[in-house]
């Protein structure tokens, strides 16, 4: 771990005179310095707008741009690289798919299905086209074990139901769904699927063609990538049929003021300058965690997961939400007579990073009638000592709250 470790240089920094232990990593990933050395040269040698210019510089970073995009979609299994767009993140994948799914195929008494553990960046695009649109937004539970009712799914799906969208893990309850089997359940009604895969495509290879849902979402920030920069896969059947979701320059054939035509796949949902460095350092990130074993990567995360739980379910007074069969590297939890603010400052101060908050998804915490958690979020880059720094931190901060 330590060799690891390595590569990112920010873990080897110290917090409050103490070793930094960053734990907020469903928020965002630190960056390898593969990563950090790509966008620096990028910026310091190698700057030339994409897709315009015929000179050296602008021509290289094409190549590079265009070859992030084969990288992604190599690592996500899609059929064709004109599957994948590129965005500024999660968020910007949806709401592009809100809007241009939405202008194409939703009209009024249509209805949209969601789950209750949805981060916010998988409701609000949908409540603003079903406000749009005059449609109705509906919504699947999850049992307090923190596990999706997928038993009540049929009953959702109907001959309105235009799209389901469902992440693929919880940002605050770290369930992993079963997102093949809700695809095929929805599927077999006639309904396309949405996956958020903002807190799942960093914890494996993510293959859309075996999940086989129609659009797939992430952010490169948590996938060790740069901030900025995000994808979405759509099957080409919806790029072609959806209109563009913005104008402007790369994304034309031709404009005249009677008509303009739109450019081919992928770029018709690219307007303007592409975050081109994000993008190719993206592709870095990539190819560093190509050079890492998967399943290694992910027996770590699992371990910290486990250890963390043995451990913060001796703390009195200390409740851990999201208790699902499947889990992702993430420990939610709360005091009930501490506030989750004053416990993530008071590990701030011994140089523990964590979230704390209502974690964009404030149905979740309505669900358990809380304000808000504490959510400790692990990486293959944490360590077994971090989580005992964890344990005793949080013990300090109830004794001192107390």
């Amino acid at each position: 771990m330590q060799n690891i470790r390595q590569h990112f240089p920010l873990l080897s920094q110290t917090l409050s005179g103490r070793p930094l232990v960053y734990l907020d990593n469903a928020a965002t990933a630190q960056k390898p310095q593969a990563v950090i050395d790509t966008v620096n040269e990028l910026h310091a040698s190698l700057n030339g707008n994409i897709h315009r210019g015929v000179h050296y510089m602008a021509e290289q970073c094409t190549a590079r741009y265009e070859a992030a995009r084969e990288s992604v979609r190599e690592y996500i299994n899609a059929e064709k690289a004109c599957e994948v767009i590129f965005t500024a993140g999660a968020t910007a994948s949806i709401n592009l798919v809100a809007f241009a799914f939405g202008e194409r195929y939703v009209r009024a008494d249509d209805e949209i299905v969601v789950t209750e553990m949805e981060h916010h960046s998988n409701i609000v695009p949908w409540q603003l086209l079903c406000e749009r649109k005059g449609a109705t937004l509906k919504v699947l539970p999850f049992a307090d074990s923190g596990e999706l009712r997928v038993d009540l799914l049929p009953a959702l799906l109907s001959q309105k139901t235009k799209l389901l969208a469902v992440a693929q893990v919880s940002n605050v309850l770290g369930t992993v769904n079963p997102v093949d089997e809700i695809v095929r359940a929805a599927h077999a009604a006639g309904v396309p699927v949405l996956v958020d895969g903002a807190q799942g495509v960093q914890h494996g290879r993510v293959d859309v063609q075996r999940m086989g849902c129609d659009f797939y979402a992430f952010s490169g920030h948590k996938i060790y990538g740069p901030t900025g920069i995000g994808v979405l896969y759509a099957k080409e059947k919806f790029l072609d049929e959806m209109p563009p979701y913005q104008g402007g320059g790369d994304m034309i054939k031709t404009v005249t003021f009677a008509k303009t035509t739109y450019a081919d796949l992928p770029y018709k949902f690219e307007a303007g300058t592409a975050n081109y460095v994000g993008a190719i350092g993206l592709g870095a990130a990539i190819a560093f965690l190509s050079t890492l074993d998967p399943a290694a990567m992910q027996q770590q995360e699992l371990l910290l997961l486990r250890r963390a739980t043995e451990q913060l379910q001796d703390v009195g007074g200390l409740a851990i939400y999201g208790n699902a069969a499947h889990k992702s590297s993430i420990a939610s939890f709360a005091f009930g007579n501490l506030h989750h603010l004053d416990v993530a400052q008071i590990l701030d101060k011994l140089g523990i990073a964590v979230r704390s908050g209502t974690l964009c998804a404030e149905p979740v915490m309505q669900h358990y009638g809380l304000t808000g958690m504490v959510r400790a979020s692990f990486a293959f880059y944490n360590t077994l000592d971090e989580v005992l720094a964890l344990t005793e931190g949080v013990k300090k901060a109830k004794k001192i709250l107390e």
